[in-house]
Formats: structure tokens, sequence, C-alpha cells
């Protein structure tokens, strides 16, 4: 109930007075100019000058952040972009030659090296849909960064770049041992005038805002488990620094809530336990191995306590299980609740997702619930969104982009192309949500196997399938060698 009621207030109060606002996407940041101060027309009050008075931390120390802040800045940088966008005419109009040239669009943000080799993490939406990207540092030099993978789930991505030195890097630090109140510093880099400080502290964790949209079909599953902070944030900090006392890192700064765009004492960041999970797998893999439970899960509330019998609002509610996934083999049954998932309590949605975002494909993860007034401890092994248990590798994420689509499984009947944006099948004529049965009288059950196929054939191959309304249709599609 305290989830749902804090959600409710937040929510609430953003639709009457705020506007959920993801910094920097891809709109031009304000024009900052400097000028020369105006004469005073009168002279200037001197006032007496006074000790400053410093804060302390629990445990009686003065609380000092240049030490953090030097040990972060240089590791933030500005990142900078360029889209194309056409610019769409009469149709009759252009073919008499009147067309418009495709305009370019610019955006920037902020990024933070995690490795001294070049590997910067930022928010996808800082790169996404970007021709072109490149990265300043804080000592001002700059270079041309390519995209290692994105994950539009999270909203992080990885670029990188190719320094002739190596880079200051920033630690990670461990956002689940962030508390309440506890000092932060967001360090930002958002108008490309080197590196820039602020100080806050976190208001609360594991914040679902409902920014980041889903899309089965395209395999983006949301995961939302904000820091909410009070440091000041505005457009161009996405992708930057949140930075504890010790000057390591423990979140990427993703949006504010505002009704303006600028800081108005509402920021929130993408915790560490996400972001280095994510950051692995797209370096390692090109994408994001991401594990799921096999659950429809819902927040307590004092309802759903009374009709279990149980005296507290603790833990995740399990109102279903999905075909797919291992809960139900692990012996997981509907009306269970989560309590701890390897040793740690979750007590939202948001909890729940942060602690399993944590895990791939195959491994197997400890839940503690409670079903009839019962503790139970049970091992569910992680599938990804298509039941299958494998870790997708980096030869077979780029021959699935190189097909210039997005392949999920269709129980017994074949494998979707959940996504087409490029590639062979685009130029056979293929569309979006054609299910392929079978590839040169081969039958296909998983993208694997359409994978394999593609990667070892030569000229061209017959795809057999059918669209959703039951039309079948044979493709003659070119091989990739």
């Amino acid at each position: 109930m305290k989830n749902n009621r804090l959600s409710a207030l937040l929510m609430g109060f953003v639709g009457a007075t705020l506007a959920l606002v993801v910094q920097n996407h891809f709109g031009l940041l304000p024009a900052f100019s400097a000028s020369a101060p105006a004469e005073p027309s009168s002279p200037p009050v001197h006032r007496t000058s006074r000790p400053i008075q410093p804060v302390f931390t629990a445990d009686g120390m003065a609380l000092d952040f240049t030490t953090a802040a030097a040990a972060s800045v240089d590791a933030v940088v500005h990142v900078k972009t360029q889209s194309t966008q056409q610019v769409r005419l009469n149709p009759w109009l252009e073919m008499l030659g009147y067309g418009v040239p495709p305009s370019v669009a610019q955006g920037s943000g902020s990024g933070v090296v995690i490795s001294d080799d070049g590997f910067i993490v930022t928010n996808n939406h800082v790169i996404d849909g970007a021709d072109k990207i490149s990265v300043s540092l804080n000592d001002n030099r700059s270079y041309e960064a390519t995209v290692v993978g994105a994950d539009p789930g999270t909203d992080l991505a990885i670029l990188k770049i190719n320094p002739e030195s190596t880079l200051s890097a920033i630690p990670f630090g461990d956002s689940e041992s962030l508390q309440v109140g506890e000092w932060v510093l967001a360090v930002g880099n958002p108008f490309d005038l080197t590196s820039t400080v602020t100080a806050g502290i976190v208001s609360a964790k594991a914040r679902n805002i409902n920014i980041l949209r889903g899309d089965m079909q395209r395999d983006i599953f949301p995961v939302e488990s904000f820091i909410q902070t009070d440091a000041a944030v505005n457009p161009g900090n996405s992708g930057g620094a949140l930075v504890n006392a010790a000057g390591e890192l423990v979140g990427i700064n993703t949006a504010i809530a505002s009704k303006t765009g600028s800081y108005s004492g509402y920021s929130f960041a993408v915790p560490t336990s996400i972001v280095r999970k994510v950051s692995e797998d797209l370096i390692a893999y090109g994408r994001v191995q991401r594990g799921f439970l096999g659950v429809r899960v819902g927040d307590m509330n004092q309802t759903i306590a009374e009709e279990l019998g149980l005296s507290t609002l603790e833990g995740v509610y399990v109102s279903d299980l999905t075909e797919v996934g291992g809960a139900e083999d692990a012996g997981m049954q509907p009306g269970d609740v989560i309590l701890e998932v390897e040793g740690v309590e979750v007590n939202s949605v948001p909890e729940l997702q942060e602690r399993v975002s944590k895990y791939r494909p195959g491994e197997t993860v400890e839940l503690l619930c409670i079903r009839d007034g019962q503790l139970k401890n049970l091992y569910v092994e992680l599938r990804d969104a298509t039941g299958s248990t494998r870790i997708v590798d980096r030869s077979e994420a780029e021959w699935t982009d190189a097909l210039g689509v997005r392949l999920t499984s269709v129980p017994d009947n074949g494998v979707k192309i959940a996504d087409i944006r490029r590639g062979r099948f685009l130029e056979a004529g293929i569309r979006e949500g054609f299910v392929i049965t079978r590839i040169d009288g081969e039958a296909v059950t998983k993208p694997e196997d359409v994978i394999d196929i593609f990667a070892s054939a030569q000229g061209g191959l017959l795809v057999e399938g059918y669209y959703p309304n039951g039309k079948r249709a044979y493709y003659g599609v070119a091989a990739q060698k």
C-alpha cells in the first residue's frame, strides 16, 4: 500500500502541475551566452565576511565534496549528436523537382567514462536515431564515437571512442547501499562547458515514474527503479553521473519532473545495480541478456493482504504465471507473495525488477515466498522472453542486426519477424508480423535456426510462412554471403 500511495501521490502531483520530461531528446539546447556585466549605478555593498559553517555527517565528520568532485569531473564527457530528418512535401511537387533537402538536427547530452580504454555509458534517448556522435572530454579533446549497443528498456547505451592515451574512468559504487537522505553529486557536461557539479540528497529509491515505454514486438521490456534526488539536473545532463561522497558512480542521471523542462527539485537516475549489468552485456554481447521469472506481479495492498490472511504489506504479489517462464517449473503459484530475491527484501515491483535484472537467462535465483502462511524457498531458472535459457552471443546478435530484423519464437509455429527496418528481408518484400515456418524446406522453430541458416548459406533462400491474417506467402531472400 505504501508504494501504491507513493505512486498515486507522485503521479497525481505530476498530472496536476508537472510534465515528466526525458531530458534532451534530440531537442536543441537553449543558447548560452556570456556578456560583460553592466557598470554599477552605485558603489557595491561590502558585507562583512563570516566563516562558512560546515555540514557534518552522522559520524561527526565534516562533509567535503572536493575529493568526490575531483574524482569524477574528468570522467564525465559531453556527447553531441547529429541526425538527418527528411522533410516530406507533396509527392507531385517532388516529382517536379521541388523537393526539400533533408535537415540536420543536433542534440547533446552527457556521458560517463567507465573504462580507461574508451567505453562510455550514456542514455539511449541521447543517441537514439543519431547519424553522427562526437564526444568531448573535460580537457576539451574531441573524438568520434560509435554505438556499441543500446537498451531502450533501461534507457542506457554504450559508446566507444579510441583515445591515444588512457582515460580517467569513474569506479562503480554500490547503489543498493545508498540511503534516503544521503548526500550525492550530479556531475554533467550539459553545455559543453566542461564538467559541472551540483549537490543534493537521495530523496527516494526504487521509483517507477512510467517514462519508459515497452514494446514486446521489439523485445523492449522497461525496467524502472530510479534513484530520486533533489540535485540540480537540467537539459543536457542526461547520461551524466550521480556520485556518492566517496567519488563512486551510483547512478546515471536520466530524467527530471518539470513543467518547464528545467530543474525544479525532482531528478531521477538509473542505479548502478542496473547500469553495471547492462553495460557488461552491451560490451560483451551487443545486447542485454535479460532474464525473466515468468510471473505477472503487483504491489501489495490492504485488500490483497486481507484475502491472503497476511498481517503485513511486505513483498510483491504474484497474480499469474507466464507460459514461457521458469517460475511455474519451480513450483510457484498464483497468489504467492515474493519476499526476497537472493536474500534481499523486495517490497515493490520496481525493487523486484531491479533485483532480477542483475541476472541472465540460464542463471538460477533463490526466492523466499509466502503461501498459505508458510514460508517457501523456490529456485527459479531464468529465461529470456522467448523461453530460452541461452545467451545470445555477439556473432548471433550481429547476424540478426545484419538481417535487419528482430526475431521472436512462436510456440509450435515458427519464428516471427517482430520488427523489420532494413536488410535482405525488407528488400524481398517481407513485412512485419510475418511468421517464418521453413527456409529452403527446412523447418525453423526458434530465432537461432534462422540466424544459423543465413550465416552458412550461399546465394538465395526460399522463405516460407504466413501472416497473422492466415495468408501464406513465399519469398526469395538473398543470403548474406
